[in-house]
């Protein structure tokens, strides 16, 4: 059954359950979920918890990582994600839409719009993917600024930092600002763009009791790790950003492909979801059951379900 009809609508605040769930033994597995479709088919593969990637966000509105859309169109991703899964959602933050007062305004509003967890970067516009070449770094203390007047604004959102330094300055540069952002009042520290087990390992070693989020985004600069190897080089939580998108995006190429090269999608019909499984996917009986006016749907026979 869907969210936003479910009669165990969580009591407690995003912030709270996404604290419980890194409470929790072993690793926390965050997919990236691009939309409410996506949100609600990671929950039925048993995730508890979801990430929300600018790239994927940005990607899937046709538009590069750089920076250049707004708090607000944000928002609109986050309470989909969430009214469809209510699962405690992370969301990528870039670097805070601004200044010290447009983090505070950012952090109120993805915590209006239901999100859990938000992770800021240390990057100065127009920012890059972090594991593209070239990132231009914000000055430590303006971070730490931005850090600290994340951790004033919020009522519950889980605020994690996230450094790009180690590629320009080294793991000693990247650990040097990870604990400045920890003294300003960061929960967690997310070091982005490692690229080999010893480094993963010796930035774990130099922050001892500090929960730390791993990046699996396939084709940038880290080798493929599971979220097991993750865990036992002392990380805490590990994102796939962009994986779903990336799958989706290249069967969608498949299908248009197809529709230009044999004058229709019947070649395509096994790949596809179908009806039944979407309509339940989205629980669109139970949004029936909820108005008397509306007769159940029932699936054409037409043609194979």
């Amino acid at each position: 059954m869907p969210y936003l009809v479910a009669d165990d609508l969580p009591a407690e605040n995003a912030g709270l359950r996404f604290r419980r769930l890194l409470d929790q033994p072993g690793i926390a597995r965050l997919p990236g979920a691009h939309n409410g479709q996506a949100a609600l088919q990671a929950k039925a593969a048993g995730f508890e918890g979801l990430y929300l990637s600018g790239a994927a966000m940005t990607a899937s509105m046709g538009l590069p990582d750089l920076g250049i859309i707004t708090v607000d169109e944000v928002a609109f991703f986050i309470r989909q994600i969430v009214r469809a899964s209510g699962l405690p959602l992370l969301v990528d933050g870039d670097t805070g839409y601004g200044e010290v007062l447009n983090v505070m305004h950012m952090v109120r509003t993805f915590e209006e719009a239901g999100a859990a967890a938000v992770h800021l970067e240390d990057q100065i516009l127009p920012k890059k993917c972090g594991h593209l070449n070239d990132k231009k770094l914000a000055d430590a203390h303006d971070m730490v600024a931005k850090v600290a007047a994340a951790a004033r604004a919020r009522r519950h959102l889980y605020v994690i930092a996230r450094t790009d330094a180690a590629a320009s300055e080294g793991l000693d540069g990247a650990v040097a600002r990870a604990k400045l952002y920890v003294e300003a009042g960061a929960d967690a520290i997310f070091p982005e763009a490692l690229n080999t087990p010893e480094m993963f390992k010796a930035f774990a070693q130099a922050m001892p009791g500090v929960p730390l989020l791993a990046n699996m985004t396939e084709f940038g600069c880290t080798p493929f790790f599971t979220a097991s190897e993750f865990e036992s080089f002392g990380y805490k939580m590990i994102i796939w950003p962009v994986s779903s998108l990336r799958v989706a995006n290249k069967a969608q190429a498949e299908l248009y492909a197809a529709l230009a090269r044999d004058d229709g999608a019947h070649g395509m019909v096994d790949r596809m979801q179908t009806r039944a499984d979407l309509y339940a996917s989205i629980g669109l009986h139970a949004y029936e059951a909820l108005d008397s006016s509306i007769v159940q749907t029932i699936v054409p026979e037409g043609m194979p379900q």
